[in-house]
């Protein structure tokens, strides 16, 4: 008994189908994670460089006005017109010739004020909170009758920053030992 022989295109058609899942593999276990995690690494390590300056630009506004800033708009408007900041920006340290810029440079390689607003993953605000202590001090007399009472209220001797992505915190608004302290140092 003769056999018979299979058309040339049955053939072709397999070594086809084969090539195609073999590149829809390679691209969905290889190269997309890469991708993905590349993406993360850029997205986690730009919002850090964004998040530090924050804190640079709150240290800077503390100087000035005694108290952290409450608004991220507040804060950039300040980077951008102070000439305080501005003159620590474009200045040089005349004893060491290195810059005496606070800020630390993106990774596209400049330092936007405007970047200090949101988050590169989500372009989510990031969320500014700063603290709120009310003390209150009742006044006596000699004979221990009330007064009068007074009441303190100090805004802004710490602050949190919190990256809407995860990525991390800056400060914490229970313990002023953790001002300025980012949750990845």
């Amino acid at each position: 008994m003769k056999k018979k022989k299979e058309p040339w295109y049955i053939h072709v058609a397999l070594y086809v189908v084969i090539a195609i899942l073999s590149f829809v593999l390679i691209k969905v276990a290889i190269i997309d994670p890469t991708e993905h995690i590349d993406t993360e690494n850029y997205n986690r390590t730009e919002s850090h460089l964004r998040m530090e300056n924050i804190r640079q630009a709150q240290i800077l506004w503390q100087k000035e006005n005694e108290i952290f800033s409450d608004n991220l708009s507040n804060l950039v408007s300040f980077v951008k017109t102070d000439s305080l900041v501005n003159s620590l920006i474009t200045g040089v340290d005349t004893l060491t010739n290195r810059s005496t810029n606070p800020f630390k440079i993106l990774t596209d390689g400049s330092f936007t004020p405007d970047s200090l607003l949101r988050s590169p993953g989500s372009n989510s605000f990031y969320s500014l909170k700063i603290d709120t202590t009310t003390t209150i001090d009742p006044v006596i007399d000699r004979t221990g009758k009330l007064i009068k009472i007074d009441t303190v209220t100090t805004i802004g001797d710490i602050y949190l920053l919190t990256c809407p992505d995860g990525y991390g915190t800056i400060g914490d608004l229970e313990s002023p030992s953790l001002k300025n302290t980012a949750s990845w140092d």
